[in-house]
């Protein structure tokens, strides 16, 4: 029985995930950075959704400064958590591009105002891509709702999302 769960462990395909970043660059200094994995097997799928994510964090930042942070390991059972990526354009689909009234759902739903009080969150949907601070909308971190939000192999180099690499930079 030993060599049989012995050949099994060394016989099995090992399981690779991919890793990807992203910093998106809402209005009047707020930013947010973030990384996630799901299985290799997936880079050729149309589209993930969180049910294959495996890893999830992101940071949300006024002026360079932390506000917050969010992950899905220590996700609460009412947190927000929809996610939709298309991982062949690494892209995250805004503005109605996947069927459903919001794209995107990290700890915020499409009012961006159901974070609890001293979480944060993100939303992205039809009407825009804002953070949610205790439990508040941020109306004023919004971009309009069809900006390309891509995700990158490389790490961000800073918060602001002006790094060289970055490809969620703002419009210039």
């Amino acid at each position: 029985m030993i060599r049989l769960v012995l050949f099994a462990v060394l016989t099995a395909t090992p399981s690779w995930a991919a890793l990807v970043h992203f910093c998106w660059a809402g209005s009047n200094g707020y930013t947010m950075t973030g990384s996630m994995e799901f299985p290799d097997a997936l880079l050729d799928a149309p589209v993930i959704t969180e049910a294959d994510v495996t890893r999830f964090r992101i940071a949300g930042f006024k002026d360079g400064q932390l506000i917050g942070t969010w992950d899905m390991a220590t996700r609460e059972p009412d947190d927000t958590w929809y996610l939709r990526y298309f991982p062949r354009e690494m892209l995250f689909p805004t503005n109605g591009e996947v069927p459903g009234p919001f794209d995107q759902g990290w700890n915020a739903d499409g009012t961006a105002m159901d974070c609890d009080k001293g979480e944060w969150g993100f939303n992205a949907g039809n009407y825009a891509q804002d953070f949610c601070l205790d439990g508040q909308w941020i109306e004023e971190s919004g971009v309009e709702p069809q900006k390309p939000f891509r995700a990158q192999t490389t790490a961000p180099t800073d918060p602001a999302c002006a790094g060289p690499a970055l490809l969620s930079k703002r419009p210039g």
